[in-house]
């Protein structure tokens, strides 16, 4: 299929070419890297007009069961959800371990949602090294909602929130006596803070989580001057506070927008991603030059033996890179 046969199935919102352009960006293969430029290129003016949320939080905190009662609720108001799901991936086979479209069966079959799992790989803190292309190809189909997923483990908060206009950290109730146990550097980059599973005798404990979170929320640094980090309650699995969820976070598009710092933080992030490019096609420059390839093995068992050092080992690679 042609590069502008595609764009104008993804365009049209057609979920075969939207899966078949998803598969060519995601793509590791040199040979696919500027077809997939050039259908981005394509898709581009389409693209932006979503509101783009990423989801965190510990494992077992609920953020599957809460993203299909989300994307239930917005479907179900004539809205089009993508969700990008960040799977672990296995160290064996490499395939996704969790597969997030056997838990979320119902929002799978609705029209209007496209689920996409995506296994992480080796890529840092657990983000699919594609999530930023894969959003705008979404958005080009004419999902208004795009939804991140992450594992919920270590920097992937940190990358999620660096390429979303909203991240959304999700906590269990009972966090008194382990807020101490909560990450500071997360709770800081949070622009909506909700405790799941706040029902039956679940409820006290989560409103004195919610409480000490707000505590803990006045004593940090505020993110914007324009926006309080709202902590809410909810229950995913019975549907409560998802409406007030999707208010919160359509007031806090309306804030940020009027402010000035929605559009702002789209150029920093937009300025973000072509560095990362950057970075990712200098790394497979010099993976793929002969003269490093060559040379890699035994600067890497001198390394490993000990009789190199890390820092003198990487300056002769860069040396002989550098010899073009």
């Amino acid at each position: 299929m042609r590069i502008k046969e595609l764009a104008a199935g993804v365009r049209a919102g057609n979920i075969r070419s939207l899966a078949k352009a998803i598969t060519l960006v995601e793509s590791r293969s040199p040979d696919h890297s500027l077809a997939a430029t050039t259908l981005l290129d394509e898709l581009l003016p389409a693209a932006g007009n979503a509101i783009r949320i990423g989801i965190s939080g510990v494992p077992g905190v609920g953020k599957s069961t809460f993203i299909e009662a989300l994307g239930l609720y917005l479907t179900g108001r004539g809205h089009r959800v993508a969700v990008l799901a960040v799977d672990p991936s296995s160290q064996l086979s490499g395939g996704s371990i969790l597969g997030d479209k056997t838990r979320m069966e119902e929002l799978s079959r609705d029209p209007n949602a496209f689920i996409r799992p995506s296994p992480s790989g080796d890529t840092l803190g657990g983000v699919a090294r594609k999530t930023r292309e894969t959003m705008l190809v979404c958005e080009a189909a004419g999902y208004n909602v795009i939804i991140v997923e992450t594992v919920g483990v270590g920097q992937s908060e940190i990358t999620v929130a660096s390429m979303v206009d909203l991240f959304v950290l999700l906590q269990l109730p009972g966090a008194g006596d382990e807020l101490q146990g909560i990450k500071k550097g997360v709770m800081e980059i949070a622009d909506l803070i909700l405790i799941n599973k706040a029902e039956g005798d679940n409820r006290p404990r989560a409103e004195l989580a919610k409480s000490q979170i707000e505590t803990a929320l006045h004593i940090m640094q505020p993110k914007s001057s324009s926006w309080q980090v709202p902590v809410l309650l909810c229950s995913a699995l019975k549907g409560e506070g998802i409406a007030e969820t999707w208010q919160t976070i359509e007031d806090y598009r309306r804030t940020m927008e009027q402010s000035g710092e929605f559009a702002e933080k789209r150029r920093l992030q937009a300025s973000d991603w072509m560095w990362s490019l950057l970075m990712d096609g200098l790394k497979d420059l010099f993976m793929r030059d002969p003269r490093v390839a060559a040379l890699l093995p035994q600067v890497q068992d001198a390394v490993a033996n000990g009789t190199s050092t890390p820092g003198a080992a990487a300056r002769r690679l860069l040396e002989v890179f550098k010899r073009h």
